[in-house]
């Protein structure tokens, strides 16, 4: 199966958390997965990791099945199960966000050369990310807008290249109105600070 550039995936594993993000998303989940699958997912230990080709061949299921739409939900609903209470508690503007995803994708994954994600371009109300993990990019897009809005930096997200329509990784372009200390972590106005100061 074609992968992302640099992706090689040795025992990449994911958290459970990540697997059952599907079953919350969907009100009849037997009709979509069938009700062996649900049932093996309703046995996952959310703290347990387990492999990441599962996680893959449901999202194509999704995909199929409900297709993008469905998969934004699901992304809004993984990070909501796995990441929004430490991002609110601990992040505070667009900029330690977008610097922070690598580490949350690596919060709940694991191996070698299991992709990454990367901030190439960051301006004010500007940025672009390229992403080479094997996710879904709806579905990235849609735990994306979620961790935005959980900084209270609302903002617009597309795509100028996509792994799906044969780029070799996918990169998402994000605009926003916001280009205060919400967006940049910093101080609009530097003379708030005495000289010399960092901002936190």
């Amino acid at each position: 199966m074609r992968r992302p550039k640099g992706y090689v995936g040795r025992g990449h594993e994911t958290l459970g958390a990540d697997l059952l993000a599907i079953l919350t998303i969907l009100k009849m989940p037997e009709h979509v997965l069938g009700p062996e699958e649900v049932r093996k997912l309703t046995a996952v230990d959310p703290a347990k990791w387990y492999p990441i080709e599962w996680l893959l061949e449901l999202m194509e299921t999704l995909d199929k099945a409900v297709g993008r739409y469905g998969l934004l939900q699901m992304g809004r609903a993984l990070f909501k199960l796995s990441h929004e209470a430490q991002v609110r508690a601990h992040v505070h503007s667009a900029r330690d966000l977008l610097h922070g995803i690598d580490a949350m994708y690596r919060h709940n994954n694991r191996g070698a050369g299991i992709g990454s994600w990367k901030v190439t371009r960051f301006e004010p109300g500007s940025a672009e990310l390229e992403k080479t993990t094997p996710h879904h990019c709806a579905m990235e897009q849609g735990l994306l807008s979620a961790a935005f809005t959980a900084v209270g930096c609302p903002v617009t997200l597309s795509q100028s290249e996509c792994f799906r329509e044969g780029a070799t990784a996918c990169v998402y372009v994000i605009s926003s109105t916001v280009t205060d200390e919400r967006w940049s972590g910093i101080e609009s106005d530097p003379r708030a600070r005495p000289t010399g100061q960092r901002p936190d």
